[in-house]
């Protein structure tokens, strides 16, 4: 009981070691676990509401639509637990400007379901369900009423159906037709789409902005009154996929088995099929057109025969009169009777020859059957001209039909194809990948300070520890009091942690999240697994520093533990050595300089602490500077032009003439703009960047018209990249890098995340979602959004293939058109506001389908996500940082008691006495401030390497005010502490430390 008293007492007079390890476990403990729970909620959340709505696990695209016969071939497939047809349509209407819209049918089957906001589902013709988004656009709320016109070419699915009526290779049935929707629109509620979760009132509504190829809304319509049979997509649910967390392996694994099997037997026979099925259509067609031509050729002959039996009944009437008329006239000029009856006989017997010679005389005399004659005439020969070059048209049809329908192809796409998808889990990504390795550092400093605490709490016990074990108490019994003591405190501060990690660090991180991504029914969670691995590091580590600093004292005898520790050796320093400068120093200068480097032990946790925190609070700061700087660099560094007007195909020339008449711009480039998707598979050969590397990334794909590729460098700053190590990358000269016909240049932001490099073949989708395999001329610095840039030779090689000719851009080899430059890149006059002013106001034009300019994008981007993580970061270390300094001055005076007792014996005023020791403190600090601002960029860099968010690359950036802040912050906080060891230097009595142990 004794024994227990007393160490209760040694805890109780140990309060400022106990709150030290307590504080230190539980800061550790909130970052290891505050970023990790702020993403696992927002991970779990989304993950039930996708399973909620249905979200698909795959999506089935053709290039030639999907028919019944694909659908019921997809739910063949083993694994698919659903498949759902869907129909779409694209739509424009006028909302301060031309805008566009996809007709959405929301499905029967329960997937992709819209997420009901306000109001309520449609459910008759002519009603749709609304996103915020175009509410908060429009002005317009539930019951107002939208008109809405159908694209002449509402997608690839009915592009292909329209060429393919018009070369007369439609269906055989002539019902595969493509989805029309209902024009006369009223909003009965408003929802949010599943398939993209950004906020329309947060930051990406104010800094993304879509191109042509992407409508600006989506409206949901019930399928009443929806028509057509051909379908633009099928989507799947996978069985087991909803068990599976969807931003896990396992889910993709699940997912990727039932896409092997249709990427492996039924996309290949399908794509054959409906390749016969169009085949099939198109001979049917010509068969049909062959069997009308024949009737009605049939008929017009028959008109012309009969017509012409009538002209020959007149002209041998003629011929009968005439022969008559001889006949009688012989009669008449004196012949007998037997000699008039043979004259008539010879009438009625006359040969073909001569009726035929009397016919043609007969005809010739008369203009009217001449002109009778040759219209018959001209007839037959027109009908003859007909007749064969319809024959020939056919067979050249007949002939041209198998090459004039490309290869169908299928695109298997999963979630990650999502851009929303994608983009939440690549930012929670990046965001968890930071909570991974802070802790480390957290986890480093508590163990060595809890050794120094320790350590000096076991020596000043030294006597103490060889009575208890000279009375015969066992070294685990006597080293339990101070297990149990860092025990205690690592549990306590950990529970705190665990409050903090799992309370407050995730409800701030979801207030950020949720102003970026809309996430219903999100909660905040325990786990109690990581939550208890989370202690447990913390204990694990305090603990073994304290067995360390007991085994380190307990294995000497009792006698010798009784006795006071002999003091150490005398050596000289190095600066001693230097005797230019060691005579010029005064004499407490070098008693301070043998205290620093004499205790090496001091000198090593000093610095490191200081180091290790002035590091996390220069790494915070350098990446609030890198993403700070991201608008400044890519708006007015990268992209030299100050304005991008982007118009629909049919309104490029109205816009360019728009722009050319209000005389703002000084200088041009016509381009093509369109949203595609840059694609690694996993191949591991090399040839995708790097072995293994896979993934998606969404890009602008810009086309540059051949005759001013070296007009591109003017207008966006051309510089190729590699990677470099530590977050940096080497960049080449401005300008050594020039567009050709051998390859695309990459952005930066998309190679980084890809691990694409130059040379690397990558799959590239163009506008109208038609695929090809590009080979990576180079590598551009970009740091926000995934421009690719291709020549227009090389953009025709690519995609004006036969995959790609009953696409609406696309043309066959032998009727290559150019391609429609539907966006201009302009150099502008004025000042930054009036630019700004100037793309507001084109916007409102009707020709213009988005006008954005760099001086408006440059000012107003900003990620708040990465800004309020990095705030965190730099409270967390700058309390670490203070906690630190407090432990290590409180272990210095208890170490340095007598020696603080002597030189009050010896005169020294209080004043002297704190800055004698506190300046040694302050020297520490300093040589800690050195090494860690370094060290803070070294980290710094290693974690913006990890960083890769969609459309966004970290150039890492430390502004020397960061330095700076970081040097001050931290020797601030020194001084601080030295609010609080002064009273403790004040309190030291000399008669009763002086006293001596024996």
């Amino acid at each position: 009981m004794a024994f227990v008293k007393d160490m209760l007492r040694m805890w109780a007079h140990s309060w400022k070691r106990f709150i030290s390890i307590a504080m230190i476990t539980l800061l550790g403990v909130a970052v290891l676990t505050g970023i990790y729970a702020g993403c696992r909620d927002a991970f779990r959340s989304t993950d039930r509401f996708f399973d909620a709505q249905g979200l698909h696990d795959v999506q089935v695209l053709s290039t030639a639509g999907l028919s019944n016969g694909d659908i019921a071939a997809l739910r063949k497939v083993n694994g698919v637990a659903k498949v759902q047809a869907e129909r779409s349509q694209e739509v424009t209407f006028d909302l301060d400007g031309r805008k566009s819209a996809t007709m959405q049918e929301i499905g029967t089957n329960g997937i992709d379901q819209p997420y009901l906001q306000e109001g309520r589902m449609p459910k008759k013709a002519g009603e749709i369900a609304v996103t915020r988004k175009f509410i908060r656009d429009s002005g317009k709320r539930i019951g107002s009423r939208l008109t809405v016109t159908p694209e002449s070419a509402s997608s690839d699915t009915s592009d292909t159906n329209d060429t393919n009526g018009a070369d007369g290779t439609n269906e055989t049935n002539g019902t595969d037709e493509a989805p029309s929707f209902p024009t006369k629109l009223t909003i009965v509620g408003v929802v949010l789409d599943p398939q993209n979760l950004s906020n329309p009132d947060g930051y990406s509504a104010m800094t993304s902005f879509r191109f042509t190829a992407t409508t600006d809304y989506t409206f949901f319509a019930p399928s009443d009154g929806v028509t057509g049979i051909l379908y633009t997509s099928a989507t799947l649910l996978v069985k087991g996929a909803a068990a599976e967390s969807t931003f896990d392996e396992s889910y993709e694994n699940t997912v990727k088995q039932v896409t092997d099997r249709i990427d492996g037997t039924v996309k290949t026979d399908r794509q054959k099929a409906r390749r016969q099925e169009l085949l099939d259509a198109g001979n049917n067609k010509i068969a049909d057109a062959r069997a009308e031509a024949d009737k009605k050729f049939a008929d017009a002959q028959s008109q012309i025969d009969a017509n012409r039996q009538q002209f020959n009944q007149q002209v041998d009437q003629i011929v009968s009169m005439q022969a008559g008329a001889a006949a009688a006239g012989a009669a008449a000029n004196g012949a007998n009777a037997g000699a008039a009856a043979a004259a008539g006989a010879t009438t009625l017997q006359l040969d073909e020859t001569t009726r035929e010679t009397m016919r043609e005389t007969i005809i010739a005399a008369s203009p009217e059957l001449t002109q009778a004659k040759q219209q018959l005439d001209q007839a037959q020969s027109q009908l003859n001209e007909q007749k064969a070059s319809t024959e020939q048209t056919l067979k050249t049809k007949e002939n041209e039909l198998k090459t004039s329908i490309p290869q169908v192809r299928w695109y298997v796409q999963d979630r990650q194809s999502l851009g929303g998808f994608s983009a939440l889990k690549s930012d929670l990504d990046s965001i968890q990948s930071l909570g991974n390795a802070f802790p480390i550092v957290f986890l480093l400093v508590a163990v060595m300070m809890s050794l120094t605490a320790m350590a000096r709490m076991v020596e000043e016990d030294r006597s103490l520890i060889g009575t208890y074990v000279g009375l015969g108490y066992g070294r685990l019994a006597v080293a339990s009091r101070y297990l149990l003591f860092a025990l205690l405190a690592c549990l306590i501060g950990g529970g705190l942690g665990l409050i903090a990690g799992f309370l407050g660090i995730p409800a701030f991180l979801l207030v950020v999240l949720q102003g970026m991504y809309v996430m219903p029914g999100l909660r905040l969670e325990y786990d109690w697994l990581y939550g208890s691995l989370g202690i447990a590091l913390f204990v694990v580590g305090v603990l073994a520093a304290t067995i360390y600093a007991c085994v380190q004292e307990m294995r000497q005898t009792p006698a010798a533990l009784m006795r006071p520790k002999a003091p150490r050796a005398g050596s000289r320093i190095l600066l001693e050595r230097i005797r230019p400068v060691w005579n010029r120093i005064g004499f407490l200068g070098k008693v301070t300089a043998r205290n620093i480097f004499r205790f090496k032990s001091r000198l090593i946790m000093t610095v490191g602490g200081v180091a290790g925190c002035t590091a996390l609070i220069v790494c915070g700061l350098a990446i609030n500077d890198t993403v700070a700087d991201l608008g400044i660099k890519q708006y007015r560094d990268i992209y030299q032009y100050d304005l991008m007007v982007v118009s629909d195909d049919s309104d490029a020339s109205a816009m360019r003439t728009k722009v050319a008449s209000d005389g703002r711009v000084t200088s041009s480039l016509d381009v093509r703009i369109e949203s595609g998707d840059l694609t690694v598979a996993g191949s591991g050969d090399g040839d995708s960047g790097k072995a293994g590397s896979s993934g998606s990334e969404s890009i602008q794909l810009v086309a540059v018209p051949e005759k001013h590729l070296s007009d591109l460098g003017e207008m966006v700053t051309l510089q190729p990249v590699s990677s470099g190590i530590l977050g940096t990358s080497g960049v080449g000269k401005t300008g050594s890098l020039k567009l050709d016909d051998d390859g695309v240049i990459v952005a930066q932001s998309a190679a980084s995340a890809l691990g694409v490099k130059a040379g690397s073949k990558v799959r590239l989708t163009n506008g109208d979602g038609v695929q090809a395999t590009a080979k990576v001329g180079a590598v551009n610095r970009n740091l926000i959004g995934s421009d690719v840039y291709v020549s227009e030779t090389y953009y025709a090689k690519l995609f004006d293939s036969k995959d790609a000719k009953n696409t609406k851009n696309s043309k066959s080899s032998e009727d290559s058109e150019a391609l429609t430059w539907n966006a201009m890149l302009a150099k502008l006059s004025g000042s930054d506001a009036s630019q700004t002013d100037y793309a507001e106001s084109l916007e409102e034009d009707s020709s213009v389908m988005k006008a954005v300019s760099c001086a408006h994008m440059a000012d107003s981007f900003k990620f708040d996500l990465m800004g309020a993580v990095v705030a965190l970061i730099v409270a967390l270390a700058g309390g670490l940082a203070l906690v630190v300094l407090f432990t290590l001055a409180n272990t210095n005076v208890s170490e340095r008691v007598r020696e603080m007792a002597t030189l009050k014996v010896l005169g020294f005023f209080d004043r002297e006495v704190h800055h004698y020791v506190n300046r040694e403190m302050m020297i520490l600090t300093v040589m800690g401030v050195i090494l860690g601002l370094p060290l803070g960029r070294l980290v710094g860099g290693m974690l913006t390497m990890a960083l890769n968010m969609p459309s966004l690359y970290f150039e890492v950036e430390v502004k020397p005010l960061s330095y700076v802040i970081a040097a001050v912050a931290t020797m601030a906080f020194a001084l601080l502490v030295q609010l609080f060891v002064n009273p403790v230097l004040d309190r030291i009595d000399p008669i009763s430390s002086l006293k001596s142990v024996e």
